[in-house]
Parts: structure tokens; C-alpha cells; sequence
């Protein structure tokens, strides 16, 4: 086994104080739920009969020091980069030459739902793999959403900009020259930009969606169906499906987007309200067939939404979409494709766009169409099981492709 990489920080355990949850109780004692008849199918959004059964829990049964212990028995650190406060969980790689790879999450998602991957991608031979597959793995929160606190002094915060970020961070404060880089939704387009302008210091990049680079970019970005309108003409399952999509995240992209600075006042204020505004999102965009305690028990669900409220985070969070916009991507060379570092992709059939219904017509689709055109593609898989939230809902699956990606990239 190889000498470690000499880690230049010391570990700092997360802690959220007693006043904090405790205003937390207090504020969901006197939560107001709004009259809501006919609802119990969640065809007007999440039902106050099921959110009322939850914010009963997070006041009175759920437990944030046990989640808050096994959050913590992975090392923590805080430090600031360019200036920017950045918090990231790190597991240590065990193997003969463990390469360093960031995780990079997104939207309703906290550096916690890495957390089914972290052990096996750090440490492969404690769960069947091959000890020459190692990672040192670092899962930052990103800025503004959650951990080390609320984000000041960055308004114009966005994916791209975090990429410079990040690798200023995992080259200059922690010292690697070369590193791998994984991400799913935000992270997914922050790990691409990772691929596009710093390909020579990455061995490559692993996601879990093909977007290209400029999704945000144009005057009507808020607009999920732009690029696939409504014609007479269309089969019926594709007409479908793109109803079925635009009811998953049309809202979702047009009021974080167009008005996210309004909603984040609720949000900020009241936790029963921050908890619905993500939940809609994890029952939506998880493949649970409607149960989201299928994906997401129900401890699970208030850890995730603790770490955004206690960290105010709401606000911040969202602002990464009006950037992306307000600050329009732009290319750092114009070479092709676009993302020259390899590139690795995992795609699940339950996000399969119009017209695609199995997981080989995915990867086909892909490799073929105009997104492929976009990346160095050398490792494109798709699978039957999971939703938007991969490492979480297939762990293994996004474990093995992601072994997959750099197991002939390694120096």
C-alpha cells in the first residue's frame, strides 16, 4: 500500500447548536397548515395529510445528534477557497495507488446523499472490489447549501464558477496535481466544466446526466419544454412523456429561475414549508412509484431538510439557477468536443427523455444525438433502477461505472 497523500487540514466535526434546534421545535409547533381538500393523490402538490405526519415527526421523534453522529464519523473540514467558506466530508482512499476524486452534488441534494458511496469507492476491497480501484474521496457542500453556514459575499455564485472553485481547491489547498471528478444534476455540470476547461489536470469525469454546458443560456432557459413543443401530430406516449416531464420540473426550473428570492422568504421562515418545497421534489424526481418512503425513510427525509434549514440555506441554494442565466456560460477554448477530459455516464430509464423507453435505446440515443456530441464519451451505461438521486436510490450501479471510467485512466 502506498504512502498516503500528506492531508493538509485538520478535521473540523459538524455540529449544529442546541438554540438552533431548538427554534427549530419551536417553529414547527406553531406551524399553520393550509386548507387542502381533495389532495390525498398529490395531484396539487404534497398533501397536508402527509406533511402533517412528517413535521409531527421532525418536532417529536426524529433525532438530528444520531444523524449528526453518523454524519461525523467521516472526517469534515471547513476552509476557505478564494475566499468562499467550503465544507467537504473526506474518506481516504485504501488501495496501492488511490486517486483523488470530488463529488459534487446539486439540487434538492446535500453532500449526504453521497454518502452510500463514499466507503465503497474509498475503500473497494471492505465490499468485494479490487483494492487498485481506490479513491481519496472528497464530497464538498456546495456554497450555499448547508455547511459551513449561510453563503455571504458571493451573490453571483453559479455551476462554473464553483468549478474554478474546486479546482482551485483540490489543486492549490489540498495539493493534488491530478484528479478525477464526479457529479449528478448541478454537480453534474460543474464536474463537465471541470472536464471542458481543466482537462489536462483531471484523469476525467464521471456523471450522471448528459446536459450540455449552455442548458442555461438564452432568454428562455426557465422554459423546461423549449426544445420539445406540443404538435398535432405526435405520437401519443411521446406527447405523453413530455407533459410527464414538464410536470416533474417545469415549475421547479421557472420559479427558482424567475423568482426564487420571493419563494425563499416562506422557505427561510417557515421549516414545514422549506420541507414540502423539497419534498415534492424527492417524491417527484426519485423512482419510488409514488412511495417516497421507498427511497427515502423518513429520518432520511428530515436529515436532508435539517442540514438546509439550519444553515438557512434555502436562498442561496436556489440562486445557483437565476446565475447560470445571468451569467451565461461561456467556452474557455473551442476545441471538440466541448468536454475533452473522458468522460463517464450513468443514465437511468426512469428520466428517459420522449420517445426513449428502454436502457440500451438510452445509450444509443445518446451516443448518437447532439448531446454526445458534447463529451469525450468512453463509458456510457443506463439501468432499470433509480431516479434523479443515482448514488442514493442505485448505489452500486454508480459505483461500478464510476470504477468503470478511470480503472484504465489511472497513472
Amino acid at each position: 500500500m502506498s504512502t498516503p497523500h500528506a492531508f493538509p487540514l485538520k478535521p473540523v466535526a459538524i455540529h449544529v447548536s442546541d438554540e438552533v434546534l431548538d427554534d427549530l421545535r419551536a417553529r414547527l409547533t406553531s406551524t399553520r397548515p393550509p386548507l387542502d381538500e381533495g389532495n390525498g393523490d398529490w395531484s396539487y402538490g404534497v398533501p397536508d395529510s402527509y406533511l402533517r405526519e412528517l413535521v409531527a415527526y421532525w418536532r417529536d421523534g426524529y433525532d438530528w445528534r444520531k444523524a449528526e453522529a453518523a454524519i461525523n464519523v467521516h472526517e469534515h473540514y471547513q476552509v476557505s477557497v478564494a475566499g468562499v467558506p467550503v465544507h467537504f466530508m473526506r474518506k481516504p482512499g485504501r488501495g496501492p495507488r488511490p486517486i483523488p476524486l470530488i463529488l459534487t452534488h446539486g439540487w434538492p441534494w446535500t453532500f449526504w446523499h453521497w454518502s452510500k458511496v463514499i466507503d465503497p469507492l474509498a475503500d473497494p476491497a471492505a465490499f468485494g472490489g479490487d483494492p487498485a480501484d481506490a479513491f481519496d474521496v472528497i464530497v464538498p457542500s456546495l456554497p450555499g447549501f448547508g455547511f459551513p453556514g449561510p453563503l455571504t459575499g458571493f451573490p453571483d455564485v453559479n455551476f462554473w464558477k464553483v468549478s474554478d472553485l474546486w479546482h482551485t481547491l483540490m489543486t492549490e489547498t489540498l495539493g493534488y496535481e491530478k484528479y478525477a471528478a464526479g457529479g449528478c444534476d448541478i454537480g453534474g455540470i460543474v464536474s463537465s466544466q471541470l472536464g471542458h476547461k481543466y482537462a489536462d489536470e483531471l484523469y476525467g469525469i464521471h456523471i450522471g446526466s448528459g446536459l450540455p454546458l449552455d442548458f442555461f443560456n438564452g432568454p428562455r432557459a426557465w422554459d423546461f419544454a423549449r426544445n420539445r413543443p406540443l404538435t398535432d401530430d405526435q405520437p401519443a406516449d411521446i406527447r405523453a412523456r413530455i407533459i410527464e416531464l414538464d410536470h416533474r420540473s417545469a415549475c421547479h426550473l421557472a420559479v427558482h429561475m424567475l423568482d426564487g428570492a420571493t419563494l425563499a422568504h416562506g422557505l427561510s421562515d417557515s421549516p414545514a414549508g422549506l420541507l414540502a418545497w423539497l419534498l415534492e421534489r424527492w417524491n417527484a424526481w426519485s423512482d419510488s412509484g409514488g412511495d417516497v418512503e421507498s427511497v427515502f425513510t423518513k429520518d432520511d427525509l428530515l436529515t436532508h431538510a435539517t442540514i438546509y434549514w439550519a444553515n438557512n440555506s434555502i436562498a442561496t441554494s436556489m440562486r445557483y439557477y437565476a446565475n447560470a442565466n445571468r451569467y451565461p456560460w461561456a467556452p474557455a477554448h473551442d476545441r471538440t468536443p466541448v468536454v475533452q477530459a473522458p468522460v463517464g455516464l450513468t443514465f437511468v430509464t426512469y428520466e428517459n427523455p420522449p420517445g426513449i423507453h428502454t436502457a440500451a435505446e438510452r445509450v444509443q440515443a445518446f451516443r448518437t444525438g447532439p448531446q454526445g456530441e458534447w463529451f469525450n464519451h468512453v463509458n456510457v451505461n443506463a439501468h432499470d433502477h433509480g431516479g434523479h438521486f443515482i448514488p442514493w436510490e442505485n448505489p452500486d450501479a454508480w459505483v461500478n461505472d464510476l470504477r468503470r471510467t478511470f480503472r484504465e485512466r489511472r497513472p
